[in-house]
């Protein structure tokens, strides 16, 4: 069993490695056609018909997973001025609130968004270069239900931890 265990850390370890190559390969294609567009408008009046198509689409993918990146250590934007005031018990009540709040939010923005490619699937669109629509967006699906898992999985940690001070502030 606890050979099983020291799988995860690897898991997650591996995870985090393709998600931070990923970003970086984005935002490095998205760098060059930015440049190469500039470099070609310039130069030759001319340009790459769908570049500044794929560069909207890149930036929507950086985005989210740049999401899916600041969620893995619980980075994302917050508005903390209340709990800085409030007493640490109370505090991890709130975290835990605000955990549970942001898997449930992330979690119909997943399912939501699930829906909404699925229906671009059948519209046929094209965004750029005989690209479907649907595989530029799908991004959204993804990076929400991944958020939501780690927030659902932090939501679980706060909730062992309130648990677990609880129990051990009971004992005689």
């Amino acid at each position: 069993m606890i050979n099983k265990l020291k799988f995860f850390p690897r898991m997650v370890s591996l995870v985090q490695k393709v998600e931070d190559y990923i970003l970086i390969c984005l935002l490095l294609i998205m760098i060059t056609m930015a440049v190469l567009q500039i470099f070609l408008r310039n130069f030759f009046d001319s340009g790459i018909v769908w570049g500044d198509s794929l560069v909207r689409v890149l930036v929507l993918w950086i985005g989210l997973v740049g999401a899916m990146i600041a969620s893995r250590t619980d980075n994302h934007i917050s508005i903390d001025i209340l709990s800085r005031y409030l007493p640490s018990e109370i505090r991890r009540f709130t975290s835990l609130a605000t955990h549970v709040f942001t898997t449930v939010v992330t979690a119909l923005m997943a399912w939501f968004s699930l829906a909404f490619v699925k229906m671009e699937m059948g519209v046929n669109l094209i965004a750029f270069a005989n690209v479907p629509a649907w595989v530029c967006e799908s991004i959204i699906p993804i990076a929400f239900g991944v958020i939501s898992i780690r927030y659902a999985l932090f939501s679980i940690l706060v909730f062992i931890e309130l648990v677990s001070k609880r129990q051990g502030g009971k004992k005689p």
